[in-house]
């Protein structure tokens, strides 16, 4: 069953951002008319660049020409033996032709960059800041690889469009329209045959470009797997080293460095193929330029000068006529890229604050969920947690407990507004929590998690990061309630001291007692501790608990726990199971009912060995 789970979200996953997912052609289209509009957000530097595309397109084609008068003057002063510094003016004006045609592609390509580059900050902050409101349900079925991987690439592929599609475009077309006008107009076969090579290498080129393209997503595809592998492994170098697998591991991994050389290897032989292709039409075609050329030179048809301006403008068109197919590749990778961006940043989130939504105002500080019911996506026969209902008044304490999967986590999941409940309401102060903004909802329901994620950076910063500003006294305060603080004065950098990546210098409890500090820096009016405690001894756990009564009597605190010592202590505690609350009441009037609750209690107050004869037996039945 959790392999057909995992097996539907990496196909929803794939269907949404997979690399090689065909791209309808109206969004494609759509995404190419709204990068555009972006760029042209920057008005000033995308005009500038374009009007320099211009003026370099017109410097360019000039250099033909006054080469080719260049040649028939040079031949005419020798013909007069004429003084060679006649020659100079000429060689001025192409000395200035050329450094003008340099200055305006230098203007060209630094502002088309500079477009690309404004262009790609503003997506990528709409890509991060989709991310940070997205709710639980889309990573729960979306691979964080998957985003990592629209927010990079496909960035790229985006940022790239400006300079290499729609500037190339202006450039290309201008070259080869007036250059093509230009040499028709001086002599219809020479310029036939001049132009001759541009259909094959433009044909090529985009061919070549396509087919690179292709298989340039394929190996992303390949070197994304080789990405996780190398991610898997450095996350795990534990149990890697502590099951001796290095050698399984570097097979895995020449596994997959094998596939990506293999591609490569195809993708040069794509290249140097189609490259030599274009090469060869380009100099038949000179070839050819050259014998009717040199003939109607000889018979007085052209001259010498209109021969070299021929020969020179060629020389000229080869390179970018082999970019056509970067230009066709810009417009297609921009378009792919951009529909898969766009599809992100316009994915509807389905946990939002409602348009003129106030805040939560906390008055009395009560909790009170009303027949509530929740079922994951995919799974609405089976629903999670169903029609559950309580109370909680401030400075109230409320256990939860339950065999695995019962929905206690799930239940505690709602109460942020992590997911909202399928059917009835949450509300505190008699609001309900969809009703008013998301971030008041949040920093009223306080959440510390199982996992307890750390930030690479201070002790000191990972306990402020609800309130960076906060004092240091009271940093201090929330770290001796989480019976930390000690701990910390006997590291060398104390406060200061950096916490590794993910936590991993700490121990289990260590990090869950940072993140229960951290936690209280908050001052909500709901405390959840799902499970928070597990990892902590049963004597640091008590006096934890000692240490916050004074911030329990200041909310509703909910208490998740497997171990039944860690919410005795609780007013009223809920037995779930299959998502249903099935025994609820205190800790004494659970055990007086000889339910659930009872058994667990004998199961995990009675002595070890008793137990273990039992299992022995097959007289245990663990709840």
């Amino acid at each position: 069953m959790k392999k057909t789970a995992q097996s539907g979200q990496t196909a929803s996953s794939d269907r949404k951002f997979r690399r090689t997912a065909s791209v309808d052609r109206e969004a494609g289209l759509g995404a190419i008319a709204r990068i555009t509009r972006m760029a042209f957000a920057y008005p000033v530097r995308a005009g500038l660049a374009l009007l320099a595309t211009v003026a370099a397109v017109l410097m360019q084609l000039s250099i033909p020409v006054i080469l080719g008068r260049a040649v028939d003057q040079t031949q005419a002063v020798a013909a007069a033996k004429a003084a060679p510094e006649t020659l100079y003016p000429i060689a001025l004006l192409l000395f200035l032709a050329s450094v003008a045609r340099g200055l305006f592609t230098l203007v060209q390509n630094y502002t088309a960059e500079s477009v690309g580059h404004a262009l790609a900050r503003d997506i990528r902050n709409a890509v991060y800041g989709k991310i940070q409101s997205l709710p639980f349900s889309f990573h729960d079925r979306t691979h964080s690889g998957d985003l990592i991987t629209v927010g990079m690439l496909d960035l790229e592929g985006v940022r790239m469009y400006f300079s290499t599609a729609l500037v190339r475009t202006v450039l290309l077309g201008l070259l080869i329209g007036l250059g093509a006008t230009l040499l028709l107009s001086t002599d219809v076969t020479l310029g036939l045959l001049a132009l001759s090579f541009v259909p094959f290498a433009g044909w090529r080129s985009t061919v070549m470009r396509l087919a690179l393209r292709r298989t340039w997503l394929i190996l992303q595809e390949r070197l994304g797997v080789l990405s996780q592998v190398m991610e898997e492994n450095l996350a795990g170098i534990r149990v890697v080293r502590a099951f001796a697998s290095s050698d399984f591991e570097m097979d895995k991994f020449d596994v997959a460095s094998k596939s990506a050389l293999e591609l490569s290897h195809q993708r040069i032989e794509t290249r140097v193929k189609n490259t030599s292709a274009m090469t060869l039409a380009f100099f038949i075609s000179m070839g050819l330029v050259l014998y009717v050329g040199g003939r109607q030179v000889t018979s007085g048809e052209i001259t010498l000068g209109t021969l070299a301006t021929f020969l020179t403008f060629m020389t000229i068109l080869q390179m970018p006529v082999r970019q056509l197919g970067m230009m066709v590749n810009g417009y297609a990778r921009a378009s792919t890229c951009g529909a898969r961006l766009f599809a992100l940043i316009d994915h509807e989130t389905e946990i939002d604050t409602a348009p003129g939504a106030p805040d939560l105002k906390i008055t009395k500080g009560t909790l009170k969920l009303d027949h509530v019911s929740f079922a994951y996506d995919g799974d609405t026969d089976r629903p999670a947690v169903s029609d559950i209902s309580f109370e909680a008044h401030k400075g109230e304490t409320v256990g939860i407990v339950g065999p695995p999967g019962s929905g206690k986590t799930t239940l505690m999941h709602l109460i942020p507004r992590f997911y909202d409940p399928t059917q009835g309401s949450i509300s505190i102060d008699g609001q309900d929590i969809r009703e008013v903004t998301l971030s008041s909802v949040r920093r009223a329901v306080a959440v510390v998690q199982q996992d307890s994620f750390l930030f690479t950076t201070s002790i000191e910063n990972n306990i402020a990061y609800a309130n960076p500003f906060t004092e240091t006294r009271e940093i201090r305060g929330v770290a001796e309630s989480a019976q930390l603080h000690d701990y910390i004065l006997g590291l060398p950098g104390k406060y200061g001291t950096i916490v590794g990546e993910r936590g991993v210098s700490l121990s289990g409890g260590q990090r869950q007692r940072l993140s229960i500090a951290r936690t209280l820096m908050m001052k909500p009016a709901v405390l959840i501790f799902d499970d928070s405690t597990a990892a902590i001894d049963a004597g640091t756990e008590n006096r934890i608990r000692t240490a916050l009564k004074d911030y329990a009597k200041d909310c509703v605190t909910l208490i998740v726990a497997h171990r039944l010592a860690s919410l005795m202590h609780a007013d009223r505690i809920l037995f779930l199971e299959d998502g249903k609350i099935i025994e609820q009441g205190s800790h004494e009037d659970l055990l007086k009912l000889g339910g659930r609750y009872h058994a667990l209690h004998a199961l995990q107050m009675r002595p070890n060995t008793e137990i273990a004869a039992e299992s022995l037996a097959g007289k245990v039945d663990q709840p």
